[in-house]
């Protein structure tokens, strides 16, 4: 018998074996156990945290949400001597707050992602996207007294005066009364400078994440560089570039120092950018350590409440239209 016709002996391993061997090797390590029983521990806390959080915060708040009703989210009379609440100014001072400030930022973080993930040579790259990151790190109060000591003087004798005099639309609503400096538009351009390195980092991430090949078909189709960029890269990454503009909404939304310090804290609706307004959030700041009876404390924490559930949603339909987006996309 030659060597060649031995056949190596492999023994026979039915699916029920090799299933009971999968078992015994993934609950064999005692170590394996505790580490899944461990991070599985880890993870159920975020959730926990999250219901402790809007547990403690609706059941502060619920005194003052029983009483008023509906009315709470839809009336402007805030008195605390006489105990009538009505959070409305500060819903509409935070939504648009919030929108001018995505409605500034947005261009300018993705236009600086695409130069910095496209254009941008290698040496001056990193140096840029360092600096669009370090807006991320100044803290709130700085912001705050920056536009205390430069953004608001520069409204008040340079932008009003243009916008009414030169431009001629002192008419229009929108930009009608008197030039406080300490206004929406402000607290506007305060968030648009805090929310832009959150958008532009994610924009920045995800179209360094789009394929070569995305590129290069479309040169290869004969597209310029521009629409090479404008229909094959950005339409790729529009699921990440929709989830980093949701992210600075959220940035946006909770801000509190740099607002209070700069929006007026008025008490009242005015269709004027220029008119001084109200955040929930820097209501609360303002007004906490103020609160001199349990309904007026309980008002505070149902404008919490309210502001709770508003990034809830915000988060909710982010996840929607991230979801929506990339399933069209794919």
């Amino acid at each position: 018998m030659t060597n060649a016709s031995i056949a190596p002996i492999t023994p026979a391993v039915t699916p029920a074996a090799g299933s009971r061997v999968a078992a015994r090797i993934e609950g064999s390590s005692t170590g394996d156990r505790v580490y899944r029983w461990v991070t599985t521990g880890f993870a159920l806390v975020v959730p926990l945290l999250l219901l402790l959080i809007a547990w403690s915060v609706f059941v502060a708040g619920w005194p003052a949400l029983h009483k008023f009703g509906v009315s709470f989210l839809t009336s402007s009379d805030w008195d605390a001597v006489n105990g009538r609440f009505g959070a409305a100014p500060a819903i509409f001072g935070t939504l648009v707050s919030s929108f001018i400030a995505l409605i500034i930022a947005t261009p300018l973080a993705i236009g600086v992602a695409v130069f910095l993930s496209e254009f941008a040579p290698a040496w001056i790259r990193l140096p840029i996207a360092f600096l669009v990151d370090l807006l991320a790190a100044i803290p709130s109060v700085v912001y705050g007294l920056w536009g205390v000591f430069f953004l608001v003087p520069f409204l008040t004798s340079t932008i009003v005066p243009f916008v009414k005099d030169t431009l001629h639309l002192g008419d229009f609503p929108l930009f009608s009364g008197p030039a406080y400096g300490y206004s929406m538009l402000a607290a506007g351009l305060i968030l648009a400078i805090m929310v832009l390195p959150y958008i532009s980092a994610v924009t920045r991430e995800v179209l360094l994440a789009v394929p070569r090949s995305q590129r290069e078909a479309a040169l290869a189709l004969g597209a310029t560089r521009w629409e090479m960029i404008w229909d094959a890269v950005l339409p790729y990454a529009r699921s990440g570039i929709i989830g980093g503009i949701i992210l600075g909404l959220g940035r946006a939304l909770g801000e509190t120092m740099a607002v209070t310090m700069v929006i007026g804290n008025r008490h009242e609706i005015s269709a004027s950018l220029f008119a001084p307004g109200y955040t929930m959030a820097s209501m609360i700041a303002n007004e906490f350590s103020e609160a001199t009876n349990a309904l007026h404390t309980s008002a505070l924490m149902a404008v919490g409440a309210v502001l709770f559930i508003i990034t809830i949603i915000v988060n909710i339909v982010a996840r929607w239209l991230v979801w929506r987006v990339g399933k069209n996309q794919g």
